[in-house]
């Protein structure tokens, strides 16, 4: 039985360790998405970037999720209980950041529309006067 446990162990580590570099994977890659995206001075590049950290994140909650499973005492569940809410209050704040940016966005685009209305009402206007 002990070697049934031992093997159990060995394979949830094994997939912890698989889920956190997937994570690791998706937060370098965005991050390096946005490195590029500032460069060439992309307008979306603060939503995509939150969007990849938030995903990575998300990995890496999962990971502990699943350490959660071989935790051997109390003081190490406590430990992985804050790991997984500092994760997941990072995760809700990127969360609403990238609400506030599109909302943002939104805004801007609403308002060239509204100026690019009226500038074609006052060339309108100007046709008729004429």
């Amino acid at each position: 039985m002990a070697n049934i446990e031992h093997i159990f162990e060995l394979v949830v580590h094994f997939c912890i360790l698989l889920i956190e570099l997937a994570g690791t994977v998706v937060i370098v890659w965005s991050m390096f998405r946005g490195f590029i995206g500032f460069v060439k001075k992309d307008e979306n590049i603060r939503i995509r970037l939150a969007q990849g950290i938030m995903l990575g994140l998300e990995f890496k909650i999962g990971s502990e999720v699943l350490r959660s499973v071989i935790v051997n005492s109390w003081s190490e569940l406590g430990t992985l209980a804050a790991i997984i809410l500092l994760r997941s209050l990072l995760t809700l704040l990127l969360h609403w950041e990238i609400e506030v940016e599109e909302k943002r966005k939104a805004k801007q685009e609403l308002h060239k529309l509204k100026l690019e209305a009226a500038a074609e009402a006052l060339s309108d206007h100007e046709e008729k006067n004429r």
